[in-house]
């Protein structure tokens, strides 16, 4: 599992550590795993030419003693001070004493076009509001420069505990962040300016509830359901649909490829698409009756596609038993019938539905991905999954990590996508997975089929469904033959 932790929550750490270790020792242990970070994208450092662009916090501490270890194996290192009558003592006498110069006004520019390596040091995790202008266009100089760009912690001007980015930003080919992942480097659109991200320990004890996780391979596979021996249709969870529509038929079918191929032992359709459903899942279980009609289900999916049948997602909301509401269904469902539901619930909006629920423009969930999805589920009671380039998914109450998962592919924004994740993530409400857990695993082992899919090429999303078995495979490691 991947984890990532607030500002507070670091800083505390880092405090409680200092205490333990002699003055300068937390920061000497973070510059030596950023200066071996420098050298191995450099290559070869003697000769290399390196510019740090030092503000006035630990990050530029931790850059001018790396600089100074860069500099003591034959870099030429200059440092560009935006604060010089702050700048960290300790750090720009290292890096004198190793050779290193240092450059206040004037010149910045040239050296950072001649550079072969940019160190950003300017702003640290608590930066906010953007880039002070000089820094902005410091910042602008570099983007065009043909240097690597290594980023201090966190790129300078995104924002560490919401991935928010207001204004001008360090784009960095690699983030040496340390003692843990900050949630900035996991969320779009901040994620998009770190780059690859290398995690130096530092010796942080923190805390074991993350404020944001990322789960790997592993869980994944801890959490998928598995069939044992004396297991039947209902003990692998029976998945009722609720989508599609004359105008929207293939929402439906789409829908039901997620649910079959995410190891429902049935799925149960109720709509108009039937037709179109049996003619290329003739495994499906019909129905010409609404939701209450259906059979026995140990789940719901409803909206994909249905245009404008709120009766039918009502229905499925007075169920006692998980429904994932997607689509259309979102559009439809009533807010206090989603909040007085005991059984779990689990909403699938993209930005734009989001943005709808909430009363806001899209570019805010956009550009607040993290503060959104928190939002909605504790406005609606319900578990959300926020689909997008990093999709989160909250759990009500906030007691519990939101979930990002990074697993996709550009080329998943194709239409039809959503409704394989939905069946997908209704499936695994069927087998007994919890909202937070249904949501999360779809939306990896989706990702997962998206790439296969794609291959770098555009796809589409039948392919996407038919790719879910592979991914299903893939995540399980060779201790588990059996499955």
């Amino acid at each position: 599992m991947r984890t990532a932790y607030s500002v507070e929550t670091v800083r505390a750490a880092e405090r409680e550590l200092m205490a333990r270790l002699p003055e300068g020792a937390l920061m000497q242990r973070a510059a030596a795993g950023l200066a071996a970070a420098c050298a191995d994208l450099l290559g070869r450092v003697y000769g290399s030419r390196v510019v740090l662009l030092v503000g006035s916090g630990d990050n530029g501490g931790d850059a001018l003693y790396a600089g100074a270890r860069l500099a003591r194996r034959g870099a030429g290192v200059a440092a560009v001070l935006l604060a010089p009558e702050r700048v960290h003592g300790g750090g720009l006498a290292a890096l004198r004493r190793a050779g290193g110069t240092v450059v206040r006004d004037g010149g910045a520019e040239e050296l950072i076009l001649r550079a072969d390596l940019v160190v950003d040091g300017i702003v640290g995790i608590g930066g906010k509001g953007g880039l002070r202008p000089g820094a902005a266009e410091l910042v602008a100089v570099v983007e065009r420069s043909r240097a690597a760009v290594v980023a201090v912690d966190l790129p300078s001007g995104v924002e560490a505990d919401t991935g928010e980015v207001r204004g001008a930003a360090v784009r960095a080919d690699l983030t040496v962040t340390f003692g843990t992942h900050k949630p900035g480097l996991l969320i779009d659109p901040a994620r998009e300016y770190a780059g690859s991200v290398r995690l130096v320990d530092i010796g942080l004890e923190l805390p074991e509830e993350a404020g944001l996780e990322a789960l790997q391979d592993v869980d994944v596979a801890r959490l998928l359901p598995a069939p044992s021996a004396e297991s039947d249709k209902y003990r692998r969870g029976v998945v009722g649909i609720v989508a599609g529509s004359a105008r929207y038929p293939g929402a439906a079918v789409l829908a039901v490829a997620g649910a079959l191929r995410g190891g429902a032992g049935a799925v149960r359709y109720v709509g108009p698409a039937k037709d179109a459903v049996l003619a290329r899942f003739p495994e499906t279980l019909v129905s010409d009756g609404g939701p209450r009609k259906a059979g026995r289900v140990q789940a719901w999916v409803a909206g994909p596609g249905v245009g404008d049948d709120a009766e039918a997602v009502a229905e499925v909301l007075a169920e006692d038993v998980p429904v994932l509401v997607d689509a259309d269904g979102l559009r439809l469902a009533d807010r206090d019938a989603v909040r007085g539901r005991t059984a779990p619930t689990l909403m699938t909006p993209h930005a734009g539905e989001a943005a709808a629920l909430l009363g806001v423009r899209r570019e805010e969930v956009e550009g607040g991905r993290l503060a959104a999805v928190r939002e909605l589920a504790a406005v609606y009671r319900a578990t959300v999954l926020l689909k997008g380039s990093t999709t989160l998914v909250a759990a009500p109450g906030g007691g519990s990590a939101v979930r990002v998962n990074a697993t996709g592919t550009p080329w998943l924004a194709t239409a039809g996508s959503g409704d394989v994740l939905s069946g997908l993530a209704g499936s695994l409400l069927a087998a007994g997975l919890d909202g937070r857990d249904a949501g999360s695993v779809a939306a990896y082992l989706h990702g997962l089929a998206g790439r296969f899919a794609a291959e770098g090429a555009p796809t589409v999303a039948h392919a996407v469904a038919a790719e879910l078995p592979s991914a299903w495979r893939g995540v399980y490691p060779p201790a588990h033959p059996t499955r």
